[in-house]
């Protein structure tokens, strides 16, 4: 009885659960702009300069003491150079299109 009362409660939450998703998908598709419709690029030299701004400021916070805020911006920074990183990845191993 259990599984069975298990299995009429579940079934149903997954396929409402499914339909929902399905059709968020089906509205975001609907009503997203093309791909080609502008570029989208990151300033790797701004990243990079804001993550040494951030770990210059976690080294003064450590000074005065504040640890925890100190480790906060150093993992901004992480964040940043991070970022930094995947921008530059991706502006080096991109491909143009086919019929350029």
């Amino acid at each position: 009885m259990s599984r069975t009362t298990t299995a009429r409660r579940f079934l149903p939450a997954l396929l409402a659960t499914t339909l929902l998703a399905g059709g968020v998908l089906l509205g975001q598709t609907a009503t997203a702009a093309p791909a080609s419709a502008g570029v989208i690029t990151c300033d790797v030299s701004k990243l990079r300069a804001d993550a040494r701004k951030e770990r210059d400021r976690a080294a003064q916070l450590k000074r005065l003491g504040a640890t925890a805020e100190a480790r906060k911006a150093l993992a901004k920074a992480a964040a940043l150079e991070k970022r930094a990183r995947q921008c530059a990845d991706a502006d080096n191993n991109s491909k143009p299109p086919l019929w350029k």
